[in-house]
């Protein structure tokens, strides 16, 4: 169960560094609509990270968390901002995720 929150906890950091990238992108209300959506996110995805690292250890989860939140966030540059594509950047990203289920698969 604690691995499913860890992962939840991940999406949601994923969450808060698309909520940055559209605040960006936007002026007034809207703006502070989007850093409002961070906060939010940021908060659920903090809380969710130390539930999860109460059972878990915690260099284990933080790497598995960042390491989801900065996969997602490539992901989420890549196909809603228009970030480039390039084959190192799909390489290394392939590596990344491939470390993030080595970790969990070594983790007890």
């Amino acid at each position: 169960m604690n691995w499913i929150i860890l992962i939840t906890a991940g999406l949601f950091e994923v969450a808060f560094a698309f909520c940055l990238g559209k605040a960006k992108e936007t002026t007034g209300s809207e703006m502070n609509l989007w850093y409002a959506g961070f906060f939010v996110t940021l908060s659920i995805s903090m809380g969710l990270l130390m539930k999860a690292t109460q059972t878990l250890p915690i260099g284990t989860a933080y790497a598995v968390w960042t390491g989801i939140g900065a996969a997602g966030t490539v992901l989420i540059g890549i196909l809603v901002f228009k970030e480039p594509a390039t084959f190192l950047r799909i390489f290394f990203l392939i590596t990344l995720i491939g470390s993030i289920v080595g970790l969990k698969s070594v983790s007890h």
